[in-house]
């Protein structure tokens, strides 16, 4: 199992930037699969960004172009970099694990973005 401090969600004009930090802590040499999700209000939560152990990335087509998925092993961190934000962007961005056996959620961290 392994736990997440998620940062760097925000309010930022249509056509900005944000980047999300996910560090994770716990049995992070268990991991198979991290990265990101967001649910938008009245919506079903949707993949934005996820990286393999191998380093293998999948993006959701919403934001391929746009976003993209990193991590820095020394620091156990994962980043999502959010280029080009569009007001349809605006969600709840929540950091994902999955290891074996296990499927590990963080919090969340809002990011809003305005026409």
């Amino acid at each position: 199992q392994v736990q997440f401090v998620e940062s760097g969600g925000g309010l930022v004009q249509a056509g900005g930037s944000l980047r999300l930090s996910c560090a994770v802590s716990g049995n992070t040499f268990t991991i198979t699969v991290i990265g990101w999700y967001r649910q938008a209000p009245g919506k079903q939560r949707e993949l934005a960004a996820t990286i393999s152990s191998s380093g293998t990335t999948n993006y959701a087509d919403s934001v391929k172009g746009r976003f993209t998925i990193s991590r820095d092993a020394a620091k156990n961190t994962v980043y999502l970099q959010m280029n080009s934000l569009k007001p349809e962007d605006t969600a709840v961005y929540s950091c994902y694990a999955r290891g074996m056996g296990y499927g590990n959620w963080g919090q969340g961290t809002q990011v809003t973005v305005s026409s």
